[in-house]
This record gives structure tokens, sequence and C-alpha cells, in this order.
């Protein structure tokens, strides 16, 4: 019964894509994707096996929790590149299905395994996506959604970045999942960063967050589904397939 489930679910997936694109890049593979820029090994190198997410190797894929059905992967294009594709993934039985791509930013500074506060890299790993907020009102968030003016209001003061958090999705980097985005608790340390959030793009590199189009938020805000434990995969090439 769970595959037919998760069939139904990604059929459902894909026939309503075409109606979220009127604010930005949201629909079917390809369909206003990555804006000219190719993930490193995404599109031009065949998946070898489908029952895997292509062009992550055995250490990330093993840390994928096997009742996992929805995967967000961000290829980076460089360790210290702002520039990275984001790739979304829906199970269908056993093979993994690349529903969307987008154009996306990470850390200005590029990726680490050892993030810390202040270092402008984005951490690489594997983590969850379980909460969700921001200024604007609940789109029709799967994911708890806290709308918060206050909270969630830009912290630079430049016209690019007056709706970088109208709608933010937690990454599950040094916090406590289950509560809302900005939870200052931080497990690792305070030393160790945190407030790491997939936000709207600004049009380049970020603090250490993940940025896409309006357009993409609203359609994970509506997609990432709890009961498919979403996870999120992010690294540059040379990490991710480690």
């Amino acid at each position: 019964m769970r595959l037919v489930a998760a069939a139904v679910t990604f059929g459902a997936v894909l026939a309503t894509l075409s109606g979220c694109g009127s604010d930005g890049p949201s629909g079917p593979v390809d369909a206003g994707g990555a804006q000219g820029r190719r993930a490193p090994g995404v599109t031009a190198l065949p998946a070898t096996d489908p029952t895997l997410i292509p062009d992550v190797g055995e250490r990330l894929q093993r840390r994928i929790p096997a009742d996992t059905g929805q995967v967000l992967v961000v290829y980076g294009e460089g360790e210290n590149s702002p520039d990275s594709t984001a790739v979304f993934y829906m199970k269908e039985g056993p093979e993994w299905q690349r529903v969307a791509r987008w154009a996306a930013h990470n850390g200005r500074k590029g990726w680490t395994v050892e993030h810390y506060s202040g270092d402008d890299r984005s951490p690489v790993g594997v983590f969850g996506l379980t909460d969700a907020g921001g200024v604007l009102d609940d789109p029709g968030s799967r994911l708890p959604y806290d709308q918060d003016y206050v909270a969630y209001a830009p912290t630079v003061n430049a016209v690019a970045y007056d709706h970088v958090f109208d709608y933010v999705i937690a990454i599950d980097y040094n916090r406590l999942p289950g509560t809302v985005p900005h939870n200052p608790t931080r497990p690792l340390g305070e030393d160790r960063g945190g407030g790491i959030w997939l936000h709207l793009d600004h049009g380049d590199g970020t603090s250490g967050c993940v940025s896409l189009p309006k357009g993409a938020m609203k359609f994970l805000l509506r997609t990432l589904d709890p009961a498919q434990h979403p996870v999120m995969v992010m690294g540059d090439e040379r990490e991710l397939r480690a």
C-alpha cells in the first residue's frame, strides 16, 4: 500500500506542477530551470542506478533515511563558488525520479564540511526539512508554518533583500527539528552557527543559507510532506561524490 500511495502522490505532483510557475521557475524538470547553468554531472551523466540519487557518493547516500521519499539536492559548482543548482527528487517505488530543477545560491564563500558562525560557507551534508515560516501568510505548506512579520524581517537594509524571508524552510543543521525556524537553540554550540535556511534568492551568495526563486519556494512548501521524511543533500561536486 505504501508504494501505491507514493506513486499516486508522485503523479499528483507532476499533474499540478504547471500551475505553480507564475512567479518563478517551479514547473517540471528543466521548465524555467537552471537559467542556463548546468549542475555538475546532473544532466551530463546518466544515472547508472535509478535506486540511487545521481552524482551523490556512497558516503552521503548512506545518510539518507530508508523511509525518505523526497530529496532536495543542491549541487554546488565548486568548493569556493556561491553558485549551485537545486534538483528535487521523489521516490516512485524503489526508484528516484527527478521532478524539478532550479538555479540556486549557497554561501558566498562556497562550502565547508565543518561550518562555523560567520564563515560565509554552507555546510555540506544531509539534513532534514521539517519546519517552515516567513513574512507572508501560509501558501498551503504541508510542513508546520510559522508566519511572523517581526521574526523574519530582513536583516540587511537593501532593496534586493526586502523579500528574502517571505518564505523560509529551516535546514536541520545545528537546530532542534520540530521548532520554528528562528528558534535560537544550537545543539552543537553557538560557534558552529545556525539559522541555515532555504529562502528567496537575492541574486548572489548568502551567509550560509541556500536561496531559490519564489516559485520554487512555494512549490516546495506545498510539496514537502512530513510523512515522506524529506531531506536535503547539499555540497560542492567533490564532496557530494566522495
